[in-house]
């Protein structure tokens, strides 16, 4: 059986000013496809559609790289198991790529993640769950669909392809109680700072922390904001602008706990107290160094888990071991819960909620609308010893 061959195929998104037009004219003729007369597209090759539809839209980078690798597999796939171009797919075709990604042969695993310009480089590093496969399904038949209604193909055979079930949950889960989030607080503001470098750190964390506790903004929200997106307009509100999922503004109220972790932080990096709406300087800054450099998702990821992680301890230390244990688990999209979950239970409206945390629909926000499993197990039990005889 000949060795699979994971050549690189170039996904890279055409440069919006060019339309991909020149590097179109140096392409391998042989690998030209017929389309229809009337299709608006420019696309020849397989690997061509799928860049100009990796170029279509709002994508955001991290959506981009995520469809890259998805469609890189595909294609991948298309060349060394199915032999076939997108032109020549059956529908029975796409549903075994359904079962290939569920367990996908040992020669197209590695579980060290090389370069995919790399001889080593392997498209699995395992087999992929259901939500993952749905993912995956969801880049492809977004693909066919985009190579359809340009005319590249006369039909789309992944319209007749099921997504892929995942199970689902109306509960949400991860969140932190209130007092986990206190402990975590009291973490992030008792930490010792010796040197000029750890007390940017520290502040700088602290107002990390409470900015997700209060905003219930997503990771990647926050650190690409600027320092003048947080801002008054006069009134005694204060409000910070984000930028969402599909380019999608909106403002997040600031409450005082949080403008007093902002201020403490820019006084940390030789700031004044507040600004003005035109500034650009990064809303999260790096501790390190001199410069106004802006901290990067990960890092700010890793910084909230390290508070984590210390809370953790302390709650060991207070022989709170499930705290403990949930802590341990908590990432900064845990803070996104629990805002809205906390939120949601003290009777917030899930209009006001599904506005604050920029969800589509509001039966996404409805899920927060419940007790903590603590409460309920207190609320029954005490039911219970209600109806218990006592004489």
């Amino acid at each position: 059986m000949p060795e699979k061959k994971f050549d690189v195929i170039n996904l890279d998104p055409f440069p919006a000013h060019s339309g991909g037009a020149t590097e179109r004219r140096l392409r391998d003729h042989d690998a030209l496809r017929t389309i229809a007369e009337d299709a608006i597209t420019d696309a020849r090759t397989d690997s061509e559609i799928a860049r100009e539809f990796i170029s279509h839209g709002e994508l955001g980078e991290k959506s981009m790289a995520n469809t890259q690798k998805e469609l890189f597999r595909f294609l991948t796939w298309c060349r060394e198991e199915a032999g076939k171009t997108l032109r020549q797919l059956t529908v029975a075709d796409l549903n075994g790529y359904k079962d290939f990604i569920k367990s996908p042969p040992p020669d197209w695993i590695s579980t060290t993640k090389w370069p995919r310009n790399d001889p080593r480089y392997r498209p699995f590093s395992g087999p992929l769950s259901d939500a993952s496969r749905r993912q995956a399904i969801i880049a492809v038949k977004g693909l066919f669909a985009y190579a359809a209604q340009t005319g590249y193909l006369r039909r789309d055979p992944a319209a007749l392809v099921k997504h892929v079930k995942t199970a689902s949950s109306s509960r949400i889960t991860r969140y932190l109680t209130p007092d986990a989030l206190a402990l975590a607080l009291s973490v992030a503001c008792e930490r010792e700072a010796p040197t000029p470098a750890t007390l940017r750190q520290r502040e700088r964390d602290r107002f990390l922390l409470t900015a997700y506790i209060h905003t219930g903004a997503r990771l990647n929200e926050i650190v690409s904001a600027n320092m003048g997106a947080l801002y008054t307009e006069g009134n005694g509100r204060w409000w910070l602008d984000v930028l969402g999922k599909g380019n999608k503004p909106r403002r997040l109220p600031v409450p005082p706990e949080m403008l007093a972790a902002f201020r403490d932080y820019r006084a940390a990096f030789g700031l004044p107290p507040q600004t003005g709406r035109s500034d650009d300087t990064p809303l999260v800054l790096s501790s390190r160094g001199v410069a106004l450099a802006r901290i990067t998702d990960e890092a700010a990821s890793d910084a909230l888990k390290a508070i984590f992680a210390a809370a953790a301890a302390d709650a060991d230390k207070l022989g709170d071991a499930d705290m403990a244990a949930t802590l341990r688990q908590a990432s900064a999209h845990w803070l996104r819960h629990s805002m809205l979950t906390n939120h949601a239970n003290n009777g917030v409206q899930l209009k006001t909620l599904q506005e604050t945390a920029g969800h589509a629909s509001i039966a996404t926000t409805a899920a927060y609308l419940h007790k903590t499993d603590n409460e309920r197990h207190d609320e029954i039990l005490a039911s219970a010893s209600l109806g218990k005889d006592t004489t």
